[in-house]
């Protein structure tokens, strides 16, 4: 297996019926991601075990995902060493596997991932495009901001908005306006 490359990978997690983005971490030869309590992600991992990672190149879906959910025919059922798992209709790739909770904390659990089973879906090269990256940086910011109001995550949004805004295509301009419409 070997979509996930070293470090933090910028996914777009399925569980049953629900979509968002995250980062799974891979080092050492182990995945493990991090995922706050009370979130559907969060309750779905710990209660089936599994999760998706959606490779998806559409700075759209990864602010939608953020901050709504998606309509159930946006997923695709995958049959998965006897599991059947959810990913998304229209994902490049995805990797799927089986989720353990190795520790929690009054916020968040951090779960093990064990690959099970990958699929490159469409072969696409994609650019490195500054305005694509910095409209996930900005997301995650904004998933923070939106509950806490801190004003240095408001700067760090707008420093990663401006570069959108100076280096990204027209979905990535739509992706951010979209997003400032989440946050206020």
């Amino acid at each position: 297996m070997g979509l996930l490359g070293g470090g933090i990978n910028e996914v777009i997690a399925t569980t049953t019926f629900n979509a968002a983005p995250i980062g799974i971490h891979y080092r050492d030869k182990r995945y493990h991601a991090v995922l706050f309590l009370g979130s559907h992600t969060e309750q779905n991992v710990s209660r089936d075990g599994w999760l998706v990672a959606n490779i998806v190149h559409d700075p759209v879906l990864y602010v939608k995902t953020a901050f709504e959910d998606l309509h159930k025919d946006q997923f695709i059922e995958e049959p998965v060493n006897g599991k059947i798992m959810h990913r998304l209709a229209g994902a490049d790739a995805w990797a799927a596997f089986t989720a353990t909770v190795e520790h929690r904390t009054a916020e968040a659990i951090t779960v093990s991932l064990t690959p099970e089973k990958e699929l490159i879906e469409n072969v696409a090269v994609h650019p490195i495009n500054r305005g694509f990256n910095s409209l996930i940086d900005a997301t995650v910011h904004a998933t923070r901001y939106r509950i806490t109001r801190d004003i240095d995550l408001k700067k760090h949004i707008e420093y990663h908005a401006g570069l959108v805004r100076k280096c990204g295509g027209k979905r990535e301009i739509e992706a951010l306006a979209m997003l400032e419409g989440y946050i206020g």
